[in-house]
């Protein structure tokens, strides 16, 4: 079992990554771990990539923004305090800009139309810039923890292309392309343009012509100069990512899907020399009578509904809800009564509708019986108590299904520390919730049972 605490109270702990597919709660994970630590005296701060806000409303913020925001209502007993932010992508690009250039370049380099798209949606920036911003808060060394919560793409491992993916395209072969008919100059410049326009960017260069090359010159020029190149940066944040005081932690869902990509994702982690802390398993369902099978409890549901052999003492169905006694050799009291007339006299109206299955006087919990009557209360129960046994057979199912996800997942890895967290009735919406979250986190003890009777 991974215990969080002993990771989170580490002083040798600096940065925590909280990464996985999109909607596993990595968002309330980050939060919940930041908050924990925070009352346990840390000085921390989250970042997070979520553009849907949730951390703002959870913490009792208005909004987040690219400055760390101070979060009240923490215990601040053990001396620990919390800050949140939201990365802003477009404003982490232009801070770097303006720290690395001086003012008249920097003011070239942000209204370039080229540099404007760029930090704006190209590709991988978003991931980019979180590892940007998690190298400024780390230089800044005014928190002792950084929990960051990486962006929601389709694949987290985007959260560790991104930079080498940006880097490469930066000081790449395309963008050496780009600015050599600059560096060639007259005819031979424009002939060298043509001929690597048509061949690397072709409709690219037909759509945005003459101009946008002119633009990607300039940027490259300045940021060359600014920079000296966006690959050493990249590396730089990339060590960072495999230093000693940096911890993953892949946050799943006991579904299939989800869990196959943390899967992808431990393997990653292993290539790359990342240090991996464990797994996360978030939104699981437990049951507290997990001793009653799902079939069990459907056969108990069943004899509510109507009364059959099954459990009954002495192999014979019992006179519950109905006279019928089912082959049985001794017929109900009642028929025994009423048999020595019955053969002797004729029924007439008045028999047939004083007898024991006369509508005037149904049996006891039949099924015709009145609700407001003791055998229609009777009825009433056995229904909502078949009801009960109905959802707790399909609860017991699922239950199955999640517990053989998650072996199937720590067959492939056993070397993977695991921390449930049960399913919560609702969404986690403040201080109190996520306290709530951070208790089941440190609770070290599985929300599935080891075995299901299934």
């Amino acid at each position: 079992m991974l215990d969080v605490d002993p990771l989170i109270d580490d002083p040798a702990t600096r940065i925590v990554v909280c990464c996985g597919s999109g909607g596993v709660g990595k968002t309330t994970t980050a939060a919940a771990l930041g908050l924990r630590a925070a009352e346990r005296g840390r000085k921390v701060v989250v970042l997070t990539i979520d553009p849907a806000r949730r951390l703002a409303q959870s913490m009792g913020i208005d909004s987040l923004d690219n400055t760390p925001r101070r979060v009240k209502g923490v215990d601040d007993s053990a001396t620990g305090d919390l800050h949140a932010m939201m990365l802003d992508m477009k404003r982490t690009f232009d801070e770097i800009v303006e720290a690395h250039a001086d003012p008249e370049r920097a003011a070239a380099i942000l209204g370039n139309p080229f540099y404007q798209s760029l930090s704006a949606g190209f590709a991988g920036t978003q991931e980019y810039m979180a590892m940007e911003k998690l190298g400024q808060l780390r230089a800044r060394d005014e928190w002792d923890l950084i929990i960051v919560d990486t962006p929601p793409s389709r694949s987290a491992l985007d959260f560790l292309d991104a930079p080498k993916r940006l880097g490469s395209f930066l000081d790449g072969k395309l963008i050496r392309l780009l600015t050599a008919p600059a560096k060639l100059g007259g005819r031979a410049g424009m002939k060298f343009l043509n001929v690597g326009m048509s061949m690397m960017t072709g409709t690219l260069g037909k759509l945005l012509g003459g101009q946008l090359l002119k633009d990607v010159q300039t940027f490259v020029a300045a940021m060359d100069t600014t920079f000296g190149g966006f690959r050493t940066r990249a590396d730089a944040t990339y060590k960072l990512l495999q230093a000693p005081g940096t911890a993953f932690l892949v946050v799943a869902a006991p579904e299939r899907d989800a869990l196959r990509e943390a899967a992808y994702f431990v393997q990653r982690l292993a290539a790359e020399d990342m240090p991996l802390a464990g797994l996360v398993l978030n939104r699981v369902h437990g049951s507290g009578a997990a001793q009653l099978s799902a079939e069990r409890a459907l056969a108990a549901a069943e004899n509510l509904d109507e009364s059959r052999i099954v459990d009954q003492e002495g192999g014979k169905a019992g006179l519950r809800n109905s006279p019928d006694t089912y082959d049985s050799s001794e017929p109900p009291a009642s028929e025994s009564a009423a048999s020595e007339p019955a053969a002797s006299e004729p029924a007439g109206p008045e028999s047939a509708a004083s007898g024991p299955t006369g509508p005037e006087s149904p049996p006891v919990g039949s099924v015709g019986s009145e609700p407001g009557s003791p055998a229609g209360a009777d009825r009433t129960v056995d229904d909502l108590t078949a009801g009960l046994l109905r959802l707790h057979a399909e609860r017991m199912h699922l239950l199955s299904r999640e517990q053989r996800t998650r072996d199937r997942f720590t067959a492939l890895h056993p070397e993977v520390a695991v921390a449930e967290v049960a399913a919560l009735p609702g969404d986690v919406h403040d201080l109190a919730g996520l306290r709530d979250i951070g208790n089941r986190l440190a609770a070290n003890r599985p929300e599935l049972p080891e075995a299901v009777d299934s």
